[in-house]
């Protein structure tokens, strides 16, 4: 297959460097430290289950939910893609 100026493991290692990425900003959001009691978003008590659940929980249910959702729309753009793939 021709593949122009790319070498024959490009597409892997797009999907790869995609995946790294995205596993790294997953990990960066893990909560750490202490777990707080109230959240720390609306004051609401954070439950017992929660706190013991998630070691360093700082956001109660709802607020969490909210946050999740906003970050639902991430892009997704691989900036280690070739200049092709990028123009699509």
């Amino acid at each position: 297959m021709a593949s122009g100026w790319v070498n024959d493991d490009a597409v892997n290692e797009q999907i790869n460097s995609t995946i790294e990425d995205a596993v790294a900003r997953a990990r960066g959001e893990l909560p750490h430290g202490e777990s707080l009691h109230e959240c720390e978003e609306c004051g609401e008590p954070i439950p017992e289950a929660r706190r013991k659940a998630i070691p360093g929980v700082r956001l109660c249910i709802a607020c969490q939910q909210n946050k999740d959702s906003k970050n639902k729309t991430h892009a997704g753009y691989n900036r280690r893609g070739s200049k092709d793939s990028q123009l699509r």
